[in-house]
């Protein structure tokens, strides 16, 4: 067995010294990544200055050398005191809920491995794709909004079922496609209706303009259901208002708000919600004008 041994022990040598030096290099490697640049720039300055202060006779051996050691100090509390102040900035931003201060290093850690790992693959870059996209959403709800596809309705109906005084809504019926009045016989717009008459009888006030280009007796025959329901319906022909007004919107208890982004088919390709006191006081404005300029059966 240590006849078999032998033959190979001479090539393991080399390749353990090949994989330490390999580490090294890579520990070099990261030390100089994980080191601020203005660190890295005194420390080279201390060395050049220790180097040309010996080599042109201006200082002796020792006081060359005591120069570039208190360059280097120098550098090295500079670099010390940015690191703790990176460290106290994330200490900082983790100092929040519960779910994101344990998942946060999850998260990263996690980019990092597919980055690293697999770097130059396909998932490589699809992490990236998808780390940005996160961060663009991120943003969004910092600001107080959440965007969602045209077919998704949680945000819509949720807030609906959530509202306790007050839900103002402007309904843009224009010719299209699907039809004027295909959203309500949808399954999103019966969900919607649905919360709407769970919310008159808890004793929300409702109230909705239609706004229209041709009064059908579809368009007739809704208004009439809804206003039997309880809710104060107006209707507001098209052009009484500027076209920049009309936008399918709702408003709930003055606080929170959702608008419809339209396609060039008069469908709803994307859902804002938002609590941003920009996007309600915006959107307040829009339906105060259109139902000041409504017609009620009051």
């Amino acid at each position: 067995m240590a006849r078999d041994m032998a033959p190979d022990m001479p090539r393991d040598v080399p390749r353990r010294r090949l994989r330490g030096r390999g580490g090294a290099s890579d520990g070099f490697a990261r030390l100089v990544a994980h080191t601020d640049p203005v660190a890295l720039v005194g420390i080279t300055l201390s060395i050049s200055l220790s180097v040309i202060l010996d080599l042109t006779n201006a200082a002796s051996g020792v006081e060359s050398l005591l120069a570039g050691l208190m360059g280097i100090t120098i550098s090295l509390l500079v670099d010390s005191l940015a690191r703790a102040e990176r460290r106290f900035h994330l200490r900082t931003l983790l100092d929040g809920p519960p779910w994101l201060v344990h998942t946060t290093t999850e998260l990263a850690g996690a980019m990092r491995e597919a980055a690293e790992q697999h770097a130059g693959t396909r998932v490589a870059a699809e992490a990236q794709r998808r780390y940005e996209q996160f961060r663009l959403e991120a943003e969004q709800l910092a600001q107080g909004r959440i965007i969602r596809r045209g077919d998704e309705d949680e945000d819509l109906v949720g807030a609906t079922r959530g509202c306790v005084h007050r839900l103002d809504a402007l309904t843009n019926v224009m010719p299209r496609v699907s039809g004027e009045l295909s959203w309500w016989r949808s399954e999103i717009g019966r969900r919607y209706w649905e919360a709407n008459l769970a919310a008159l009888q808890r004793g929300v006030r409702i109230t909705r303009v239609f706004v229209y280009a041709t009064l059908t007796d579809e368009l007739s025959a809704l208004v009439q259901r809804q206003r039997a329901a309880g809710a104060r319906v107006g209707l507001l022909p098209f052009g009484v208002v500027s076209p920049q007004l009309l936008v399918n919107l709702t408003v709930w208890d003055g606080s929170s708000c959702w608008e419809a982004r339209m396609t060039a088919h008069g469908e709803i390709g994307e859902n804002q919600f938002s609590v941003n006191r920009t996007d309600v006081e915006r959107l307040t404005r829009v339906f105060d004008v259109c139902v000041n300029a409504a017609t009620f059966q009051d």
